[in-house]
């Protein structure tokens, strides 16, 4: 015994763990790195408290707030608007558009560029969201599977037996299980009877 103590001792003594130290060299530390991420967290939310804590109430802050809500119900509504216009007028509409055709080609790549670089932004955020989403989704699937398993088995009854009656017109022969010898059972019939 004084053999496996030493052992023992050597490898865990003084508030120290070989093994754990050992694989540490290996492996993360799950809460070292959980630590870590909340720190990040919390950090990057200070940053961002610190970003918006002083009040935007000024006339100009008031302005630019409202102009970055106009480009996409502007472009929406410009292009239901062409399209109408199109159907009410189409020689004005026409017209129009020979006045498109004149842009030249660089500055159609301009125009794309920017409405990229601003729809993109929030269509990567929207399909990280989705993916987000499917990942929850499909870690549910154990979760469903047992489920439709424990109703497979109520549907096929227990040992048999067919599934349970409820109700108030089931009688207690129609109980499952009612035909074995069940000594609380009998009293409670012979006390209802």
């Amino acid at each position: 015994m004084g053999l496996i103590g030493r052992i023992f001792e050597l490898m865990f003594g003084d508030g120290r763990n070989v093994v754990k130290d050992t694989a540490e060299v290996f492996f993360e530390n799950a809460e070292g790195a959980a630590d870590r991420e909340a720190g990040h967290r919390k950090a990057a939310m200070e940053q961002f408290a610190a970003e918006f804590a002083a009040p935007r109430t000024g006339y100009f802050d008031r302005v630019m707030d409202a102009l970055n809500r106009v480009p996409r119900p502007l472009m929406a509504f410009g292009t239901i608007g062409l399209c109408i216009s199109a159907m009410v007028d189409p020689i004005w509409f026409a017209s129009r558009m020979q006045g498109i055709a004149l842009i030249p080609e660089p500055m159609w790549w301009l125009l794309g560029t920017i409405v990229s670089f601003y729809f993109g932004a929030r269509y990567q955020v929207k399909s990280q969201e989705f993916q987000r989403s499917v990942a929850a989704t499909m870690a549910q699937a154990p979760v469903v599977k047992a489920n439709l398993a424990a109703l497979r088995a109520l549907g096929a009854g227990a040992e048999g037996a067919g599934p349970p009656v409820s109700g108030a017109g089931a009688e207690a022969g129609d109980l499952p299980g009612a035909g074995a010898a069940n000594p609380a059972l009998a009293a409670w019939r012979e006390g209802r009877g």
